[in-house]
C-alpha cells in the first residue's frame, strides 16, 4: 500500500505491519497497564503509541540508507515497512565498495543515534512514569536494531558491509555477495539454535518463539536469494543478444495460426519468433508464445494469428549491442515475456525471457 512520499521517495506499507501493530498494541499495552496501573483503554493507547514510535524508528533507519544512496547518485525506488522491519529498494547497485559500505552502514548509524538519544532521555525522565517507560522502550528497540543489523550476514546491513569489504579485497563483487550470503545462512542457523535452547529452558514466550523463528527463516531465505543472485550475475557477461535473440518469421496479418506455423516450418525456421506484418510489409505485431500454445491444434486453422499477437508498440526494445548488465536492468524495469532486439530502426530478432533465464540458470528448463 502506498501511504505517501518523503523527499520524493514512495513509502509503502506491507499489510503484515497491521499484524505487528495489533500484537504489539495488545502485548505491550497489557504490560504497561500493569506496570503503571493504567486503565485498559489507556494501556492500549500507550501500546499503539509505542507501535508508532517503532515504525518511525524503522522509517528513519531506512531513510538513512536512502539519503546516503542519493548522495552518491543512486536512485531510490521506494521504502517498504513490513512485519520484521523494512527495506529500501534502489534502482542500481553501488558503483564501488566504498559507496556500498557507506550506504549499508547508514541505517544502523541512524538507529544507534536514535537509541543513544532515547537513552539520554530515559535517564533524564523520572522513573516509573509513562514517558520514562516509552523512552526506555524506544531506546532499547533502536539499540537492538542497530546491533542486530550490523551482524555480518546478508540480508542484514552488516552483510552488505561484509560484501563491500570482501569486494574491495577480492576486486570481485560476486565473491563478496556469496561470502556474505553464506555467512547470513550461518547466522540463520545460529538464531534457530539459540531459539531452540531458549525454548528448551522455557525462557522464551510463545510470541517470542514464533517471532525469533520468523527472523531465522527470513535470514535463511534472504541469504539464499543473495547466493543465487551472485551465481546468476556471474553469467551476465555471457548475454550476447546477437546470439540469444530468435530470428523473426513474419506472416501477413489475418493468416490462420496453422498456416503461419506451416509456412515457418516450410521455410526451415525451427527456432523463430512469429510476427505479423501489414499489407506494406511493416512489422505490426508479435505473437505471444503462451497464448499461441493455449489454442488447441484443431482450432488453429480457424484462428487468426492476430488474436494471439501483441502490437509491437507495447513490446519493449533492446539495442543489439546492449551489455549483459544493461539487458538485466531493462528487463527489470520493463517486465515482459518478449523483447524486440533492434539495430537502429530495424528489428533483428526477439529476446524471450525464457531463453534469458535458461542462459542465466542452465540447470533450469530447456529452451522452448
Amino acid at each position: 500500500m502506498v501511504v505517501g512520499r518523503l523527499w520524493g521517495v514512495p513509502l509503502y506499507l506491507n499489510p503484515s505491519v497491521l499484524l505487528l501493530a495489533g500484537l504489539i498494541t495488545l502485548l505491550y499495552g497489557n504490560f504497561v497497564r500493569q506496570q503503571l496501573d493504567l486503565s485498559v483503554p489507556a494501556g492500549y493507547l500507550v501500546g499503539f503509541g509505542f507501535v508508532v514510535c517503532l515504525l518511525v524508528s524503522v522509517l528513519l533507519h531506512e531513510l538513512g540508507h536512502a539519503i546516503t544512496a542519493r548522495r552518491f547518485g543512486i536512485g531510490v525506488k521506494g521504502i517498504t515497512l513490513e512485519l520484521l522491519g523494512g527495506y529500501t529498494e534502489m534502482d542500481r547497485d553501488a558503483p564501488n565498495p566504498r559507496v556500498d559500505l557507506l550506504v549499508s552502514l547508514a541505517g544502523p548509524a541512524v538507529s544507534l543515534v536514535l537509541g543513544a538519544g532515547a537513552v539520554g532521555l530515559t535517564l533524564a525522565l523520572p522513573d516509573g512514569t509513562l514517558w520514562n517507560e516509552l523512552s526506555f522502550q524506544v531506546a532499547f528497540s533502536n539499540v537492538v536494531v542497530a546491533i542486530f543489523n550490523v551482524l555480518p550476514g546478508l540480508p542484514l546491513d552488516g552483510g552488505r558491509a561484509l560484501r563491500a569489504i570482501v569486494w574491495w579485497v577480492s576486486k570481485d563483487r560476486h565473491i563478496g555477495t556469496e561470502v556474505a550470503g553464506w555467512t547470513g545462512r550461518g547466522l540463520a542457523v545460529a538464531v534457530a539454535i539459540t531459539v531452540a535452547a531458549l525454548a528448551y529452558f522455557d525462557i522464551l514466550s510463545l510470541f517470542g518463539l514464533v517471532f525469533m523463528l520468523l527472523i531465522a527463516l527470513t535470514l535463511w531465505q534472504g541469504a539464499g536469494q543473495s547466493i543465487r543472485f551472485a551465481r546468476i550475475s556471474r553469467r551476465f557477461p555471457l548475454i550476447d543478444l546477437r546470439r540469444l535473440a530468435r530470428p523473426v518469421f513474419t506472416v501477413r496479418s489475418g493468416t490462420p495460426l496453422a498456416e503461419a506455423q506451416r509456412l515457418a516450418l516450410a521455410a526451415g525456421s525451427q527456432d523463430y519468433a512469429l510476427a505479423t506484418a501489414d499489407s506494406a510489409g511493416r512489422l505490426v505485431g508479435l505473437v505471444d508464445k503462451a497464448a499461441l500454445e493455449a489454442v488447441p491444434l484443431e482450432r488453429r486453422p480457424w484462428v487468426s494469428v492476430d488474436t494471439v499477437a501483441r502490437g509491437i508498440d507495447g513490446v519493449p526494445t533492446i539495442p543489439v549491442g546492449t551489455s549483459g548488465d544493461q539487458v538485466i536492468t531493462t528487463v527489470q524495469r520493463n517486465p515482459g515475456s518478449q523483447y524486440l532486439v533492434t539495430s537502429g530502426e530495424d528489428v533483428v530478432g526477439v529476446l524471450r525471457l525464457s531463453d534469458l533465464a535458461q542462459l542465466l540458470e542452465p540447470n533450469g528448463k530447456t529452451r522452448t
